[in-house]
């Protein structure tokens, strides 16, 4: 009977300490499979809150179903374009943190190429995936959330000699305070894999200068998130193999100099592992020895160089796993930013309580 109101007794100051914890609410925008909440998940526990996510938009039923699988029970708003301005109160949410990893094909080097290759508009003339951003900005106008944090290719600084950054950041500033965005590589963060995107980050309340956090520097082996036992079926067959090496040489002979990378385990980091990987797997080969085929990696080694828990669920078909892995964020840098971010509000907030007291 002791023990019985003894553990009662336990669990009802749990509850309450927890109850007094400060919560942090998100939404999850152009979500992919949650790679921006884990990073945000992790930062808020490290500074001893709770978190909760409100809501996540993503079209691709493939990425629905690890979303899912991953975070059960989370609201879904699948297609962002089609909820109006009038709408957003309505729809979305209140939230203190806006995600957004807003869809970067119109504004990427290869995702360019490829539209003007099939005589497609690209940047935010792409009426499917480059105007996206105005509907992040219609809800951050509205929902005034206290932060926000968006992330694209680092090509985005560029495009269009920089104007498209530069109407990006004019629009976002009418209503929050944007410090210059931040190209960072996931190989600075303790993750094997050259990976260099951009962040913008927003807060609503401007209390001092918000600082990026600072790469870690942390040494890094590929062979460190490779599997100790890899299957058989991640070899590359004779047939690919050759058509490997005839390519890299055609294009070598024509001053493209691009072909496939040959990755050994013991190289500091890959190359940068993207959606398209599935289909060859020629920016990251393994190699296994002379004489001897190299393989691909693994579904769960792609989600590895992302900085991807071990606990995090794969369901999926190999094929999308590789979309999905590839079109992730790195959660290393991402979870840095975050814990900035947050410790950012948090001063805010304490400054806040203190004028209060002080009055």
């Amino acid at each position: 009977m002791f023990l019985l109101r003894l553990k009662f007794v336990l669990k009802m100051n749990i509850m309450k300490k927890e109850s007094n914890m400060k919560k942090i609410t998100s939404v999850d925008l152009f979500a992919g499979v949650g790679g921006m909440r884990i990073a945000l998940n992790k930062a808020i526990k490290k500074l001893g809150l709770i978190d909760e996510c409100k809501l996540y938009s993503d079209l691709n039923s493939y990425c629905q179903k690890t979303y899912n699988a991953n975070f059960p029970n989370t609201p879904l708003l699948e297609d962002i374009k089609t909820v109006k301005i009038n709408e957003i109160n309505k729809k979305i949410p209140d939230h203190d943190i806006l995600l957004a990893g807003f869809p970067c094909q119109p504004f990427s080097k290869a995702g360019i190429s490829n539209r003007n290759f099939l005589k497609r508009s690209h940047g935010f003339k792409d009426k499917d995936q480059g105007n996206l951003f105005f509907n992040i900005l219609e809800i951050l106008n509205k929902k005034k959330p206290k932060a926000f944090l968006l992330e694209n290719v680092q090509h985005l600084k560029n495009y269009d000699n920089g104007n498209a950054l530069k109407l990006i950041l004019k629009l976002l500033r009418k209503n929050y305070y944007v410090p210059e965005p931040e190209v960072l590589d996931a190989k600075d963060f303790g993750l094997a894999q050259k990976r260099t995107r951009i962040f913008i980050v927003g807060f609503l309340n401007k209390n001092s200068e918000f600082v990026y956090p600072k790469p870690t520097y942390k040494k890094t082996k590929v062979e460190d998130f490779l599997d100790l036992y890899p299957n058989k079926e991640y070899v590359i067959s004779d047939l690919l193999w050759k058509s490997h090496k005839k390519r890299k040489l055609r294009n070598e002979k024509a001053g493209k100099g691009f072909g496939y990378k040959m990755t050994y385990p013991s190289d500091k980091f890959t190359r940068t592992i993207s959606s398209r990987y599935g289909k060859d797997g020629g920016e990251c080969l393994i190699y296994r020895g002379e004489n001897k085929n190299p393989r691909m990696l693994s579904p769960r080694e792609a989600f590895r160089l992302q900085g991807f828990p071990e606990k995090f669920k794969i369901p999926v078909k190999k094929t999308y796993a590789y979309q999905q892995a590839g079109n992730a964020v790195p959660i290393n840098v991402v979870e840095k930013i975050c814990y900035k971010i947050v410790s950012y509000l948090l001063l805010d907030e304490n400054k806040y309580i203190n004028n209060k007291k002080a009055s």
